[in-house]
């Protein structure tokens, strides 16, 4: 696209992320290709959203008119928004000087519906050396084994992605019954239902990710326990469990079967040649990885009994 009118998405929900949302709105007003405006959707949260409407006159503020949750807020920015693509960045995100160009030139192709980025953490405090690159996205980051630059993925990461105006008119928007709500439970896979519906109703669009477009995504202290590694994996399972309900286990799978039999026994080969080198914390990641894999494995379950469980529920209910 020789000319971009981009509208930027930061969906918000909590005053202790204030820093954090500030720097994520800053560092899009810095951009080296300015967008037509920054949307920033408060979540449920009147005293938050009277503190950043005072603070923040650059953005347009607004609440969620949706029900609670990351989805509903998403839509409500997409909602209003006027660029013809709508790039989404985390609250506890920033983006790169260039990030909004190279997420325009992204673009170039008709054929491209939505564009994503390289997504680095930000350790809070340091990288725990147990955690296997392979699983960066329990914290929002791009991982180990994720498909190369300009390579068409099925889905985008939510802390860093675009799409044309018109793939919310083909698809619709993101499902409020999937991914972060209010609940405790870390879920997610809003983004990857929303991309699997947006591919089933357009079949020739093609998704990217473009590695020059970064932003780095703060990584907590709490979110670098093995406690919230365990409980993010088992939760992802759950959310696959849902997705897979509603598009099937063909698309709901693809990308995780060739993580699960080809990224991950390559990542515990690597530990292991990695601990006859003398790096004993390659023994941890390797456990690392046997051990998130068996989270999502048994949350994948437990939802998909859950989720049959509710359709022969409902069956019953109708034939009453």
């Amino acid at each position: 696209m020789a000319d971009c009118s981009i509208s930027v998405v930061i969906c918000a929900y909590t005053d202790k992320r204030w820093i954090q949302i500030c720097a994520a709105v800053n560092s899009v007003r810095a951009q080296s290709m300015p967008g037509v405006e920054i949307i920033l959707v408060v979540d449920h949260n009147p005293r938050l959203y009277q503190r950043l409407s005072a603070a923040l006159p650059e953005a347009t503020v607004v609440e969620n008119r949706e029900a609670p949750g990351l989805s509903g807020a998403r839509n409500t920015g997409v909602a209003i928004a006027r660029g013809d693509l709508v790039a989404f960045l985390d609250d506890d995100a920033a983006a790169e000087p260039d990030w909004l160009k190279f997420i325009c030139d992204s673009y170039a192709d008709p054929a491209v519906m939505g564009a994503g980025g390289l997504i680095l953490p930000r350790w809070e405090t340091s990288l725990p050396r147990w955690f296997p690159p392979e699983f960066y996205w329990v914290v929002g980051c791009s991982y180990l084994g994720m498909p190369g630059p300009h390579v068409p993925v099925r889905n985008l990461l939510g802390a860093n992605m675009s799409f044309r105006r018109e793939a919310f008119e083909i698809a619709g928007g993101f499902l409020t019954g999937v991914g972060r709500n209010s609940g405790k439970r870390p879920l997610g896979c809003e983004e990857t239902e929303f991309c699997i519906r947006l591919g089933r109703r357009s079949p020739d669009s093609v998704l990217l990710i473009e590695d020059r477009a970064v932003v780095s995504h703060l990584v907590p202290e709490s979110r670098c326990r093995f406690s919230y590694f365990t409980s993010r994996c088992y939760a992802e399972g759950l959310s696959k469990a849902l997705v897979t309900t509603i598009a099937g286990r063909v698309r709901g799978l693809s990308s995780e079967r060739h993580y699960a039999t080809r990224t991950l026994p390559k990542g515990m080969a690597r530990g292991v040649a990695d601990l006859f080198r003398g790096d004993l914390w390659a023994l941890a990641r390797s456990a690392a990885i046997a051990v998130g894999l068996a989270a999502a494995t048994a949350g994948y379950i437990v939802g998909s009994v859950r989720h049959r469980a509710g359709v022969r529920s409902r069956a019953t209910a109708g034939e009453r």
